[in-house]
């Protein structure tokens, strides 16, 4: 077995790949008094800590665009929908 940590940081980018379980899930998600971003309870990188308000202002703009590009796409195919069909006429 190799002599290499299960969890630290390289280049400032936390990892940890140590076994996760619900209660590391739930203590990194919320940390109340931390900053918008907390380190992962698995993997590489950081996640949203859901004790913050910015947190939640960021959850709240993503699914607001995610419905925005919804309903466009709704709105695109109703549009293509009520579109007759045209004729083309080519003189020679």
């Amino acid at each position: 077995m190799s002599d290499r940590e299960s969890s630290g940081e390289i280049f400032g980018i936390p990892y940890n790949f140590e076994s996760p379980t619900l209660t590391k899930f739930i203590k990194s998600h919320w940390q109340p008094g931390e900053g918008m971003l907390v380190s992962k309870p698995f993997g590489i990188g950081y996640s949203l800590n859901l004790a913050n308000w910015k947190s939640w202002v960021v959850i709240l703009v993503a699914i607001g665009m995610v419905l925005l590009e919804r309903r466009e796409e709704t709105k695109a195919e109703t549009v293509e929908d009520e579109q007759e069909p045209v004729e083309v006429i080519i003189d020679d």
